[in-house]
């Protein structure tokens, strides 16, 4: 067993390490030159027609069994907003320094290209039943886009996703929230295990329309509530703010020492950790949120794809920004021994919440929060998973229900703790499953280029 998780760690440090990150993040910048730069160039027009289209009064429409635009993006936002938002940007600024923000910031500059990307293709490319419901993802596009000797790559990246989502999408989720429940009101893990068991049953085994419905009050409602208390939060040391941004870009540059290095050594490590939490946290570039988006009905692919500039906008640099300025605005010293000191990275988010807001206040808007993040990833993973394993079973009814039973059932390994080993080993095959996904977007770039310039010719 011993020698089995030294292979896995190894393997883990490799799928997360530098050379996977900095594929990543080029695929990001290579698809950025290939769409003429679109999420600068038209930015302010897919704000419009995004978000901004909320708060313009529209037609009720009839969607029939797929999800509306919005309902959409909100079950990919669940899946992409979750506990990393919190405790994972929170390690990365104690490990990597404040400069680990700034290149957050790069990674999803460049990843709001590289998702845009992602969802165009899912559309492009999506199957549709005879009940008229879409189907689609990166095994889809890898398939129809490239073609039938592609398959077996479209089989692995369904197969990492598949397995990926026991893990990532459930496991680590239901840990959070079972940790969180039992700060809030002391409640024993097993019960909280059992009843988000039933809740998540009850919203799963109702199929994509009902976690669309979910997502779709559940998001925007966890998003203003955190976005809200953040801002609080700055605004209360909003005079430290300026000291703040200086650190982040004089420590992104290695301008300032830190965590015992200079120069290279501390640009590296802040690269490193920013350039991951950014992936991690938006997921650009994994392929899980095209499978998502691929069940719009909207019928034009850069209509819906244009909603992922936005995804990751509103994920890193607002959702993953305020967490860091809260870390920074603290005063907390930052370092991985400081961090240790800690019971967990959601620990020293609390504690800085709490140095900033009166009494308790901070902890309990964070294990809040950390709540509706984990449940939300929790519902979006499992519609993911469905779709992996459909593709594998060719859609088979009898594999999809089975899968979605065990799912459920997982909440309990999770909320009870004891699926370490299974949360390390769905972390690397989360990250492999960006092995094929970029090799599709890559192979398929031009598509995405043309698909760009036919619906933004005529646009103003």
């Amino acid at each position: 067993m011993e020698s089995f998780m030294k292979l896995e760690r190894a393997v883990n440090d490799f799928v997360w390490g530098p050379i996977m990150l900095a594929l990543l993040v080029g695929t990001g910048v290579f698809l950025t030159f290939r769409t003429g730069w679109v999420q600068v160039r038209w930015f302010g027009y897919i704000m419009k027609h995004s978000v901004g289209s909320l708060f313009r009064k529209k037609d009720v429409q009839d969607h029939g069994s797929n999800l509306s635009p919005f309902q959409a993006v909100t079950t990919a936002l669940a899946g992409t907003v979750g506990t990393g938002n919190i405790a994972g940007v929170t390690g990365a600024i104690f490990i990597g320094g404040p400069g680990a923000v700034f290149w957050m910031w790069v990674s999803a500059f460049f990843g709001m290209c590289t998702k845009y990307s992602e969802i165009a293709l899912a559309l492009k490319f999506r199957d549709t039943g005879a009940n008229g419901v879409h189907k689609g993802g990166p095994m889809y596009y890898i398939e129809n886009g490239l073609g039938r000797n592609w398959k077996w790559l479209a089989v692995a990246f369904a197969l990492l996703g598949g397995l990926a989502s026991f893990g990532i999408g459930n496991i680590a989720q239901s840990s959070e929230i079972a940790g969180a429940v039992s700060g809030l009101f002391g409640l024993d893990p097993l019960v909280t295990g059992i009843a988000l068991t039933v809740l998540v049953a009850v919203v799963v085994l109702g199929g994509v329309q009902r976690i669309g419905q979910v997502t779709s009050l559940l998001v925007p409602f966890m998003s203003v509530f955190y976005v809200a208390a953040g801002v609080i939060v700055i605004l209360m040391r909003i005079t430290d703010l300026p000291a703040v941004l200086s650190s982040i870009f004089s420590s992104a540059f290695g301008m300032r020492p830190f965590a015992g290095g200079v120069g290279g050594y501390a640009i590296m490590l802040a690269m490193k950790n920013g350039f991951a939490r950014g992936v991690f946290s938006n997921e650009a570039g994994l392929g899980s949120a095209p499978i998502a988006h691929a069940a719009s009905s909207t019928q034009e692919p850069a209509e819906q794809a244009i909603w992922g500039v936005f995804e990751v906008f509103f994920d890193t640099i607002v959702i993953c920004s305020i967490t860091a300025f809260t870390v920074l605005l603290s005063g907390f010293e930052l370092s991985e021994a400081a961090l240790a000191g800690y019971a967990s990275k959601g620990a020293a988010a609390v504690a800085a919440f709490n140095a900033i807001l009166p009494g308790t206040l901070g902890g309990t808007i964070i294990q809040l929060s950390m709540v509706f993040f984990a449940l939300s990833t929790i519902l979006s993973w499992s519609y993911y998973g469905e779709r992996c394993w459909g593709y594998l079973s060719r859609d088979n009814k009898v594999v999809t229900s089975i899968y979605k039973v065990i799912f459920v059932l997982f909440c309990i390994v999770g909320a009870t703790g004891s699926g370490d080993l299974m949360w390390n080993i769905s972390d690397t095959l989360n990250g492999a499953m960006a092995i094929p996904n970029l090799a599709a977007l890559l192979l398929l770039s031009g598509t995405v280029a043309a698909i760009t310039r036919e619906y933004f010719k005529d646009k103003n």
